[in-house]
């Protein structure tokens, strides 16, 4: 009697070696995005990160590499996350509820913080399908340093995140890290330019590539800068910005050369990466925390002024963690500002906000209106970088 079909295949099932399960590693940097909300522009080096927790800073890379976990077990629960014990990993897995294992342990007495703690993790998670780290441009040189064997990918929990190795969002990340399907391309690895910005120019620096995930929707792109604008753009925005200003309120700038363009026209000096707060063309607060922003805004009628980061779309949440989702809340408006060059490099990607809470994100849903010159301005797609691209 011949034997039934699905007990043939289900014993060439047996007889077939299991695939290897996939691994999917974790690094967190738990000091990454300290400086953000305390205007300290970064969070690199331990006296910026003392200073930052003396004013009141509140870790949030744990957060975020949680929210990743969280989006990646979602979809695949059958991936094996394999992690550092303790603030480098393990207590993202246990926030997040996903079964982990431990790959390595920081050296007795280290803070857990370092460049040597971050490279020495990512050499211990060599074995990974795919390398997940949270953190900054700061920890992705360091994991750059470590001159990884396989693919990576950031979770984004620093202060500016200018490089292209991270996804736009911690869910993004984790959506990407349940995708991947081991086709990867090469994200540039850049950081902020400390000589030149000690020098008045703001620029960014290229240390290297990484090879990431193929998903070039969910990831952020190099920040790009605004020399290819034509002379007098920004200034022609400025215009229009001042010109618009209500008698009375205030408006906090964010960073940028165009709002750098909106203080040239009021005939003030701005902080280049910081946030000021200016009323009836008068300096009222320079260089402003989280905290000394959301006094403000609860005591007078306050708008946010803010540029949009060149080749990333950026609007929140990357350089100007001042507008938390308590100061947005507290906000009259929010005035947009980008050269028309810069939304067409975008190539119709939408403007992104990832203030960290998802209630505030979505309530930037729709269409925004983007000021692009004097007496100019369009319509502009604007969303949470949480949803899905």
């Amino acid at each position: 009697m011949p034997g039934r079909p699905g007990a043939v295949v289900a014993d060439l099932a047996r007889l077939l070696p299991e695939a290897p399960p996939v691994i999917v590693g974790l690094v967190v940097n738990p000091v990454a995005g300290l400086g953000g909300p305390v205007a300290l522009k970064g969070s690199d080096g331990p006296d910026i990160q003392a200073r930052a927790l003396a004013l009141g800073a509140v870790p949030r890379a744990a957060t975020r590499a949680a929210a990743a976990l969280t989006a990646l077990h979602r979809r695949r629960p059958d991936i094996r996350v394999r992690t550092v014990a303790g603030a480098m990993g393990e207590d993202s897995a246990v926030a997040a509820g996903v079964p982990y294992e431990i790959a390595h342990r920081p050296r007795p007495g280290a803070a857990a913080d370092g460049p040597a703690d971050t490279r020495a993790a990512v050499a211990a998670l060599a074995g990974a399908d795919l390398l997940l780290f949270a953190g900054g441009d700061g920890t992705a040189r360091d994991v750059l340093d470590a001159r990884p064997r396989g693919p990576v990918l950031g979770v984004p929990a620093g202060v500016k995140v200018y490089s292209g190795c991270f996804a736009v969002s911690p869910s993004a990340a984790g959506t990407t890290a349940a995708a991947f399907d081991g086709t990867t391309l090469a994200a540039e690895v850049v950081d902020l330019d400390e000589d030149a910005y000690r020098s008045g120019r703001v620029g960014v620096r290229l240390y290297g590539t990484l090879r990431v995930p193929a998903a070039r929707a969910r990831l952020s792109g190099r920040k790009s800068g605004s020399s290819a604008a034509p002379p007098g753009s920004a200034e022609s925005i400025a215009r229009q910005v001042v010109a618009s200003m209500a008698p009375g309120a205030a408006y906090a700038l964010g960073p940028g050369a165009t709002t750098l363009a909106v203080g040239r026209e009021l005939g003030l000096e701005l902080t280049p990466l910081g946030v000021d707060v200016v009323r009836d063309g008068v300096l009222l607060a320079s260089d402003v925390t989280e905290q000394t922003l959301h006094t403000l805004a609860m005591s007078q009628v306050t708008h946010g002024v803010l540029s949009v980061i060149g080749g990333q779309g950026f609007v929140i949440g990357r350089g100007n963690q001042q507008f938390s989702p308590r100061v947005l809340d507290r906000l009259a408006g929010i005035v947009l500002l980008a050269t028309q060059q810069k939304l067409a490099a975008l190539g119709g990607r939408p403007l992104l906000v990832d203030s960290g809470d998802a209630a505030a994100d979505a309530a930037f849903g729709g269409h925004a209106r983007v000021v692009t010159g004097y007496r100019e301005s369009v319509m502009y797609r604007i969303q949470s970088a949480s949803e899905d691209l």
